[in-house]
C-alpha cells in the first residue's frame, strides 16, 4: 500500500528514493541475529568474571576494562530487539519518548565505549610488552577504577545530545524514531566531524601506533626466544582482534556516515534531481554499516576467550571441578552398588 506522503507529485521523487523497504528486511535479521549471538557470548563471559571475582577477590586492570567493555556490549545488545520491533511494525514506535531517546543514546554509548577501552587496552599491552617492570607496578585496581570512570563520563557527555532526539509523527500517523531530523544536520554533521576525530581517529592512530612499536618488539622476542615468547600469544591475539573490530566494525561505519550527512545534506537543500540512484545506494550503505557497527558487540568477547587474563585457567579449573564432582558421584553409586549384595548375602546366611 503507498505511503500517503505519496500522494501529492512534490513527494513522489522522496519516495522513489526511499529506502524503508531495504530497512525493514535489513534491520530485524540483523539485530536479532547479533542479539542472540551477542547474548550468549556476552553471557558466558559474565559468568567467567563472576567466578574470577568469587575466587580471586579482586580483578586485574585488563579484566576490570574487559569487564567494563562486558557491559557497554550488553547495553547495546538488549537495546537491540527495541530497534528490531521498531522496523518490523513498519517504521511505528510503541515504547515510547523517553525509551526512544535512551535507545539512540545507548548505541553511541557502546561504541565509542568500545573504542576507548580498546585503546586502554591496547595501551596496557603495550606498557606490558616495552615496560615490564612498570607495568608490575600499575597493578592496581584503583588507577584502573579511575580510568574506567574517565571514559564512561567522556563517552556519556559526548553521547548526551542524542538524549534531545524525540519522537515524532509522520504523514500516516506513525510515531517516528531513530530517524534523521533534516532540520539539525547542521548540527549533526558538527558534531559527526568532532565524533569522527576523537571517536575513532585519535584512537585509531593511539592504536595503530602503540602495535607498530609491539610489532617490532615481538620480532625480536620471537626470534631471541622463538614462539614461547612472554606474552607472544597474548599480544598477537590482542593485535588481531582490536584491528578486526576497528576495520570491520568502526571504520566503514564512520567513513559511510560521513559520506551519508553530506549526501542527505545536499538532497535538503537542492533535491534530489533527476535521479536518485546516488542517494539511495549512500542510504543503502549506511544501512549496511550500522549493522556492522552494532557486530562489535558479537567480536569483543574474543577479547575475553583469548587475551582475558585466567580465562582459560579458569574454564580449565572449572572443567576439572566438575569431572571430580563425576567420579566422585559414580564412585559413591558403585560403592554404594557393591555393598548391596554383600549385605543380601549375609542375610541369607543368617537365614541358613
Amino acid at each position: 500500500m503507498m505511503n500517503l506522503a505519496c500522494l501529492n507529485s512534490s513527494a513522489t521523487v522522496e519516495c522513489n528514493c526511499s529506502v524503508s523497504d531495504f530497512k525493514q528486511k535489513v534491520y530485524p535479521a540483523a539485530y536479532m541475529t547479533i542479539f542472540f549471538i551477542g547474548l550468549i557470548f556476552n553471557m558466558v563471559s559474565l559468568c567467567f568474571f563472576i567466578g574470577v571475582r568469587r575466587t580471586m577477590k579482586a580483578f586485574t586492570p585488563v579484566n576490570l576494562f574487559m569487564l567494563n567493555l562486558l557491559i557497554s556490549d550488553l547495553m547495546l545488545v538488549c537495546s537491540l530487539p527495541f530497534r528490531a520491533i521498531y522496523y518490523i511494525m513498519d517504521s511505528n514506535w510503541i515504547f515510547g519518548d523517553v525509551t526512544c531517546r535512551i535507545i539512540g543514546f545507548v548505541f553511541y554509548i557502546n561504541m565509542y565505549g568500545s573504542v576507548y577501552f580498546l585503546m586502554v587496552l591496547s595501551i596496557v599491552r603495550f606498557v606490558a610488552i616495552i615496560k615490564p617492570y612498570t607495568y608490575m607496578h600499575l597493578q592496581n585496581s584503583k588507577g584502573a577504577v579511575f580510568v574506567c570512570v574517565m571514559v564512561w563520563l567522556l563517552v556519556s557527555s559526548v553521547s548526551a545530545p542524542l538524549l534531545g532526539s524525540k519522537t515524532s509523527l509522520d504523514f500516516s500517523g506513525n510515531t517516528k524514531c531513530l530517524e534523521l531530523d533534516s532540520s539539525l544536520l547542521d548540527i549533526i554533521i558538527t558534531l559527526n566531524k568532532g565524533a569522527l576525530c576523537l571517536g575513532f581517529v585519535l584512537p585509531f592512530i593511539i592504536i595503530s601506533f602503540c602495535y607498530i612499536i609491539v610489532a617490532g618488539r615481538l620480532f625480536q622476542l620471537k626470534k631471541v626466544q622463538g614462539k614461547k615468547a612472554p606474552q607472544y600469544k597474548k599480544s598477537c591475539s590482542l593485535v588481531i582482534i582490536v584491528l578486526l573490530i576497528f576495520l570491520v566494525c568502526f571504520l566503514p561505519y564512520h567513513v559511510v556516515r560521513t559520506i551519508f550527512l553530506e549526501a542527505e545534506r545536499e538532497v535538503y537543500e537542492k533535491g534530489y534531481g533527476d535521479s536518485c540512484q546516488h542517494i539511495v545506494r549512500v542510504r543503502k550503505a549506511a544501512v549496511i554499516t550500522l549493522c556492522l557497527a552494532a557486530c562489535n558487540s558479537c567480536l569483543d568477547p574474543l577479547l575475553y576467550f583469548f587475551v582475558g587474563e585466567n580465562f582459560w585457567a579458569y574454564w580449565q579449573k572449572k572443567k576439572r571441578r566438575t569431572l571430580s564432582k563425576r567420579l566422585n558421584h559414580r564412585r559413591r553409586q558403585t560403592n554404594k552398588t557393591v555393598a548391596k549384595p554383600e549385605l543380601e548375602d549375609s542375610h541369607v546366611q543368617r537365614d541358613r
